[in-house]
Formats: structure tokens, sequence, C-alpha cells
């Protein structure tokens, strides 16, 4: 059973998606996922804007309320054996606290496991920390292998390149600076992050800071969001983004290769690569967006 999204990523790129039982209704990768039982609903009106979502989290949170229903009955008919979920960000998942409470009811109590990395470093224990709770070995050793030659064709292809400034906003209204995993995949990737530190949780800015910082590439990564709502809420702020001065401005899938802290986050890197270096990664996967009318200098 996994209860977040990047588990549910992991637990199919390990070669377990047969035994997965039950998702969230965010799982959405593989599309496979999509055709499990969703135990979660989520509680916010599902055409809030960036700030009211903002302002709805907010308060919930600091009142103690959930974000998102559970389905215990479906979850008790379910019968997994393992829950893997996670407690980094309670924006993201079911309460941590509010899941190990439901297991100790359930007969057998199902083990749960939380993954809450925030390096990308950690991101890569985790798969081992999965295949050790499944058995998956061989499934950890090839997706293991796999990312650790692609992150090396990056480096090689980078090798001696001048890093390019780069500002990465997690969220567009409040602004946000991204943070966790997100600056290691930058300085990786040929950059480094003017705003974000590694390891450290996004955090809440304003559009004169990030111009203060002067980077040459914005690129726009609104937590959760898919590419086509990321370049809507990027051009809705063309106008906040246009007073950073930046050379290139561009809107990525978040929810795709950023948010999540799974296997994909390998083909971020790829296409952070691309962005801030075409001449030495012609090719990524995903793509792009050029926002218009957010650039001033040429």
């Amino acid at each position: 059973m996994s209860l977040v999204p990047h588990a549910t990523e992991l637990l199919f790129a390990l070669g377990l998606g047969d035994q997965v039982v039950g998702v969230t209704h965010e799982c959405d990768h593989p599309t496979a996922a999509l055709e499990l039982p969703h135990v979660t609903t989520d509680r916010l009106p599902a055409d809030l804007s960036a700030a009211q979502i903002d302002a709805a989290v907010r308060e919930r949170t600091e009142k103690g309320e959930a974000i998102y229903d559970l389905d215990t009955e479906l979850l008790a008919e379910l019968e997994p054996d393992l829950i893997v979920t996670q407690a980094l960000c309670p924006v993201c998942a079911v309460s941590y606290e509010d899941v190990q409470a439901i297991a100790k009811r359930m007969k057998p109590e199902p083990f749960v496991l939380a993954l809450d990395p925030t390096t990308f470093g950690e991101t890569i224990g985790d798969i081992r920390t999965v295949s050790d709770a499944t058995g998956a070995k061989e499934g950890a050793f090839l997706l293991i292998a796999s990312i650790a030659k692609r992150v090396k064709a990056v480096e090689r292809a980078l090798e001696g390149v001048e890093p390019v400034p780069v500002a990465a906003i997690e969220w567009l209204d409040p602004v946000f600076a991204a943070g966790h995993w997100t600056p290691q995949l930058i300085e990786m990737a040929g950059g480094y992050d003017v705003l974000g530190l590694p390891g450290e949780r996004s955090e809440q800015v304003t559009w004169e800071l990030v111009a203060a910082a002067q980077p040459e590439v914005v690129v726009c990564m609104p937590c959760g969001y898919d590419l086509v709502r990321a370049h809507e809420e990027a051009e809705a702020h063309a106008k906040q983004l246009a007073t950073v001065g930046a050379r290139r401005v561009v809107a990525v899938d978040a929810a795709g290769t950023f948010s999540r802290p799974g296997p994909r986050l390998i083909d971020g890197l790829e296409l952070l690569a691309h962005v801030l270096h075409p001449d030495r990664v012609p090719e990524a996967p995903g793509v792009a967006l050029d926002v218009e009318g957010a650039v001033l200098l040429g």
C-alpha cells in the first residue's frame, strides 16, 4: 500500500507493481497506478487558485486539521502487509501519526514505513530501504545502477562548464524558493542555486529578493503541478517574473520530475542540464516551456 506518490513510483520501479493493493488519489505514475483502488481523497476544492491553496493549507495545518481523508474501511479491506508513507510534509500526504494509529487497530497490523528524504542521496537510500522491506534486492540494484550511470553521463557532459546562477521557484503566490534536493540537482546540472539551500525546507521569499539574487535562469516548478499547469501559473505571473531580470524563464513538470523525491528525479536532473547547457546536453527527457513576457534581458 502506498500513501504518497513518490513511494508508488518507487514500488513500481522496483518491479513490485503487481503487489501494490492501493494508492492515493494523486498517484498518477505509472499509468497502471491509476487502475488501483484510491484510499485517499482531497478535502480542498479542486478549483482553488495558488493563493487560495496556500491560504487553505495554512489555515488547516495551523488548526491541526487534515488536508486529506483516508478511507479506513477500504484500507482494512485491502489488508496490506506494508504501508509506505511519509512524515516530511503535511501537505503531501495523510498525517503519519494518523496512519500509525490506524495501522495499530488493523488485524493483522501492517508495518508502516515512512520515506522522508531531504537530499538527492537520501532518495537513493530510500531505494535500499524499500528493497530491504520488500525483498526487491535485484530491482534495487538495477535501479540504482541505472540512476548512477545517468548521473555520470551528465557529469561527463558538463565537465568544466561555468555554473549558471539559477532561481528555482516552487510556488508563485506567495513565492517560495525550492529547497531539499532541488539545489543539489541544480548544482549537478551545471548551475548554482541563488536562493535555496541543499537539504533545507523550501522558504517563502519575495520577488524583490529573487531579483536581488540576480539569477540568469528562473525555473518555475510549482509543487505538484504538471507541465501545463506550471506553465499557466508562470504565464499568469509573467509581470512579476519579468522584474527578476533573468535571461530565460522556463516552466517544468514539477510533479513528474522535481516535487516527488522518487526515481524520476534523474529526469529532472537531465532536463535542468539541458536547460542550462543545451550545447553540452542537447537532449533530455521531458520539456521546459519558455514563459513569454517574463524576460527583460536578451
